[in-house]
């Protein structure tokens, strides 16, 4: 009896070892492990972002007028903390045919977030859904995108049909635990002397749409340079 008392000590000794390691490594981590969908944190999204639709619609990517990374165009930065890595890319556009006589103002405003600690699934469609809850004298309309990431939503303003020179359309996705937001900001004074038109919200949806799979598919790339 005694020898089977010392065998089954030194199974529990053993036993509490071996749990003692995985402890340590994080064997038996509550954690889920985040699924990245292959995308790599970069430092510059400016550089990854593609503007091909845009310029095919006849916008510019504005000169640098000052002399400060502050003032440089596109503007871009990014950080890599414990919880998450998060990029950004700013253009600022002018469309052909604009004079400087009046006022106008484009802007493409672009996020990657790559969520280390915590699915962001849960609440990634209620965060644009919330648009359409919002009290205020902008009404918006929320659309499903198929076809780009895992999920996708569209959020234009109700008015944008009726507004022929400004637009304001966001595109966010997400693809595992990575997520993506790219916005359009454009207004054109009717002083602008612009012979262009303003892009409809349709128009820019698709331009977003078509960038968006690029870029995300350049950011997926970048983690084999």
């Amino acid at each position: 009896m005694s020898g089977w008392l010392w065998a089954l000590g030194g199974v529990v000794a053993a036993s509490a070892i071996w749990g003692s390691v995985l402890f340590a490594t994080g064997g038996f981590s509550s954690e889920p492990s985040p699924d990245l969908a292959g995308y790599a944190y970069t430092g510059d999204l400016c550089a990854d972002t593609s503007l091909t639709p845009f310029e095919n619609a006849h916008f510019r990517t504005k000169a640098n007028t000052g002399t400060t990374s502050k003032d440089t165009n596109p503007q871009h930065s990014g950080a890599q903390l414990a919880s998450l890595d998060t990029m950004t890319c700013n253009v600022s556009f002018e469309q052909d045919g604009t004079s400087s006589s009046g006022y106008s103002s484009t802007w493409l405003y672009n996020t990657a977030t790559l969520h280390r600690k915590t699915d962001p699934t849960p609440e990634f469609a209620d965060t644009y859904r919330s648009y359409e809850k919002q009290d205020t004298s902008v009404d918006y309309r929320v659309e499903t995108v198929p076809g780009i990431g895992d999920e996708a939503y569209l959020v234009t303003r109700k008015d944008d049909a009726s507004t022929s020179n400004s637009s304001y359309v966001i595109l966010g996705v997400r693809d595992g635990w990575m997520t993506y937001q790219s916005t359009w900001s454009s207004y054109a004074s009717s002083s602008s002397g612009s012979t262009s038109k303003q892009p409809t919200a349709t128009e820019v949806a698709t331009m977003l749409k078509t960038s968006a799979t690029e870029t995300l598919k350049r950011l997926q790339n970048s983690r084999a340079q």
